[in-house]
């Protein structure tokens, strides 16, 4: 599936083009990279977004925040 620029996305449709969990999805949203709508109950993100996102400039960033992320988590587990 490719990204259409000009399309708008669900979270789900997000999640399936980034190939991330929801958890991961929810957890952009909140944190800013990807910015987003909410109509309702549902967010809905551009293309554009999504393709800003998967750009080098961002990996890194958003690299870091999963890995927070995973940390708070495994650390919570551990303990």
């Amino acid at each position: 599936m490719e990204i259409q620029e000009n399309a708008v996305y669900t979270r789900e449709e997000c999640q399936e083009l980034l190939k991330v969990s929801q958890s991961t999805v929810m957890r952009l949203i909140k944190k800013g990279i990807i910015r987003s709508a909410k109509v309702g109950k549902q967010y809905r993100i551009m293309g554009k977004e999504l393709i800003r996102v998967v750009s080098p400039e961002l990996e890194d960033k958003v690299g870091k925040i999963y890995n927070k992320g995973r940390h708070w988590l495994h650390k919570g587990i551990d303990e």
